[in-house]
């Protein structure tokens, strides 16, 4: 079993779209959402002792925001270790989850019937992950998006393949490595 422990709601409703097109039908997930980053960051270590599983495989995803991106990574890293598990994965949305959107904006077309995606090619969207506010310019581009129902209609929408959004791609990369490691050998 792949367990993703994720920052807020808005994630694991992204990820109930996205998943079942990137995890095999046989591999089961569990997607547990958190009501922030201090809130992720205090259970980490406690629900990783606590796991009853030994095979499962835990994937920890959270934002940015205005943090150090290797800053933020390590001090994950350390409390999966302080929960005896150092293997698990952490990724980490570059400033935010709607940078990942904004890679993406054919699906935001196609999710909210606007007709943004020629934005895509221009030099503010070409590398999302680098904007300061992705949340804010999203808002200006779609007025009805809101965090928990936008995700939920972005998920089995997004390219998984794109590149304009490192963090993404990193993210896709990382759940495919985990499935792989998971499928050769399911007992850990």
């Amino acid at each position: 079993m792949l367990v993703f422990l994720l920052e807020e709601r808005s994630m694991a409703a992204l990820l109930e779209g996205l998943l079942p097109r990137l995890v095999p039908d046989h591999v089961a997930f569990k997607l547990i959402p958190h009501d922030g980053k201090t809130d992720l960051e205090k259970s980490i270590p406690r629900k990783l002792r606590a796991w009853q599983d030994p095979t499962a495989r835990f994937i920890v995803v959270r934002d940015q925001d205005s943090a150090d991106c290797l800053q933020v990574k390590s001090r994950l890293l350390d409390l999966c270790t302080a929960g005896a598990r150092p293997e698990a994965l952490v990724r980490i949305a570059c400033r935010e989850l709607e940078a990942w959107y904004l890679a993406d904006l054919a699906a935001v077309d196609r999710a909210f019937g606007t007709q943004v995606a020629s934005l895509q090619n221009t030099k503010k969207y070409r590398v999302p992950d680098r904007l300061g506010s992705p949340s804010h310019l999203l808002a200006d581009l779609v007025p009805t998006f809101g965090k928990v129902g936008g995700a939920r209609r972005l998920g089995p929408l997004l390219e998984l393949d794109n590149p304009r959004s490192p963090s993404f791609a990193h993210f896709v990369r990382g759940v495919r490595r985990v499935v792989d490691e998971f499928e050769a050998d399911p007992s850990g």
